[in-house]
């Protein structure tokens, strides 16, 4: 939460890109890994844990920030409730990554309730994680699947006959030395109205050369040097408490 709060009210995120998984007692909870020990001060795995003890842990404990210090360490950071996001930030669209076939359904209902479809993107890796909930009404992310069929389609020339069955690729720019964003990856896809998300950018001039291809949307751990690159090349007007584009 600490870390959606800076990116949406200081830097002017448009997007919070998150993973969601399901707890022992039926919680969609948002974590990224299968286990707690990487982020937590404590250890199991998520799908084994009641929503009390997940909720207990303190989220912030490895957590280094830019200077290296856990400067979250000890301050009541915890793992959220995907609920919890969507009421926090009402205004705010999310993408959200299905981490497991158990979670889609309860995460589809969730939205529902709230409302909230227009502005809930599903994502999963594996198809399987949310196959479940195929008729889901919001926008639709491609699956690694999806991608490789769209991403051959277009090296065999194949483009105009290809018929997604999704809204968005959010891809790597490079994958395991296999050159995927190019732009004409980004044009192509703009031809048949699919939007481009490039992950996970953090340096200035990757961000600055994407954008010049076109694409979409820019997936990165760093909104503050983000917001400076859209404030300066793409006049963006700077987020209102920022420290401002040259800072």
């Amino acid at each position: 939460m600490e870390a959606f709060r800076l990116a949406v009210e200081t830097w002017g995120a448009d997007i919070l890109e998150t993973d969601a998984r399901l707890t022992s007692d039926g919680e969609v909870v948002l974590i990224h890994d299968t286990t707690v020990r990487r982020t937590c001060d404590g250890e199991g795995t998520v799908a084994e844990m009641p929503w009390n003890r997940l909720r207990a842990l303190d989220a912030g404990y490895h957590f280094r920030d830019l200077t290296g210090e856990t400067s979250f360490r000890g301050n009541g950071v915890s793992i959220p409730r995907f609920e919890e996001v969507l009421e926090a930030f009402p205004e705010t669209r999310l993408n959200v990554e299905t981490k497991c076939r158990e979670v889609a359904q309860p995460l589809v209902e969730i939205i529902r309730r709230h409302g909230a479809q227009d502005r809930v993107l599903i994502a999963a890796e594996v198809e399987a994680h949310r196959r479940e909930v195929r008729g889901y009404g919001g926008p639709w992310g491609a699956s690694r699947r999806d991608i490789a069929l769209f991403w051959g389609a277009g090296h065999l020339r194949l483009s105009a006959w290809f018929r997604p069955r999704f809204d968005v690729l959010q891809v790597p720019e490079v994958w395991y030395g296999i050159r995927v964003v190019t732009p004409r990856f980004v044009s192509e896809a703009h031809r048949l109205n699919l939007a481009v998300h490039v992950w996970v950018v953090d340096r200035e001039q990757d961000m600055r050369r994407l954008l010049a291809w076109g694409v979409n949307g820019i997936q990165t751990d760093r909104p503050d040097v983000l917001s400076r690159v859209l404030t300066q090349g793409a006049g963006r007007v700077p987020p209102p408490e920022s420290p401002g584009p040259d800072h």
